[in-house]
């Protein structure tokens, strides 16, 4: 298998909002999962490149696998219905391509850490 990571945010008006999606996926470029050269980036909604375009661009670069990763903190509708809904579509679609979404970032205790260091910043 080829696995790839299909980073997923909602999308924002605000570049400077979206331009974060971009560098998350340079920094887990710089330290990868095993096995993994492959990263690339999708927007629900008002940005681009969309989901579909971001999953098209992991099977043009040779991806069997594609790991749907959201930025998202909780299991909200999102979570829970869209990206379901594309998860189907693409396995229907690439058959030969093996297609799931991970979890949202939720509670994870590194989360705590994250809004420790940010109230003493």
């Amino acid at each position: 298998m080829t696995p790839a990571i299909l980073l997923i945010a909602h999308g924002s008006r605000r570049k400077q909002a979206n331009d974060d999606l971009h560098r998350l996926r340079d920094l887990v470029l710089e330290r990868p999962p095993e096995g993994v050269e492959i990263v690339e980036v999708g927007f629900l909604e008002l940005a681009e490149p969309s989901i579909p375009d971001g999953f098209r661009a992991c099977v043009a670069r040779g991806a069997t696998e594609v790991r749907i990763v959201p930025f998202f903190l909780s299991m909200g509708v999102h979570m829970a219905e869209d990206l379901e809904e594309f998860r189907g579509q693409f396995a229907e679609s690439h058959p030969q391509v093996a297609v799931n979404v991970r979890p949202p970032l939720g509670l994870h205790e590194k989360i705590v850490d994250v809004i420790r260091e940010r109230c003493v910043e």
